[in-house]
């Protein structure tokens, strides 16, 4: 593997954390903060046996900066606060040569999530259905699109890195 790829692996280990958030999402409509602190832990166990203090140091300011800007757009009712949270955190796990291709793999997952969550709604959906974001008057559930691009990020990189 090569060390550009072994950036990557901390966002590996975490990928049962970011099923459960979407899986979580979908159904209630939240995103434990529970979840969100177990990726931070998992973040500051692994940042020192795969990067250097400089990319941590790196990624740490991004994830604040990525905080920041989500608490603004949490106070204009845009996200949801375990949105801002999970896809803060997220950022850490982003090595920092590869924040465009995460921006783009992002509003990627977007865009497949509510495809996804929509077409959901139309087969599934009712007013009583037990996952709350399938019910037809519900919000779209963030969580999905975050977890999708943690998820897709690393198998991306590897295929355009060739």
């Amino acid at each position: 593997m090569s060390l550009e790829m072994m950036q990557f692996a901390p966002l590996v280990l975490i990928t049962p954390l970011l099923v459960t958030i979407a899986l979580c999402d979908l159904k209630y409509l939240k995103i434990s903060n529970r979840l969100v602190l177990t990726m931070l832990a998992g973040f500051i166990l692994s940042a020192p046996l795969f990067l250097s203090g400089h990319e941590a140091a790196y990624r740490a300011i991004t994830g604040c900066a990525v905080f920041a800007l989500g608490v603004a757009g949490f106070a204009f009712r845009l996200w949801g606060g375990g949105d801002v949270k999970a896809i803060a955190v997220l950022t850490l796990f982003v090595p920092g040569y590869s924040l465009l291709l995460f921006a783009f793999t992002f509003s990627a997952s977007m865009a497949l999530g509510m495809i996804i969550v929509l077409t959901g709604r139309v087969l599934l959906g009712s007013p009583n259905f037990h996952w709350s974001a399938l019910r037809p008057e519900a919000g779209y559930p963030m969580g999905v699109s975050i977890a999708m691009s943690g998820i897709s990020l690393p198998w991306i990189a590897m295929i355009l890195s060739g």
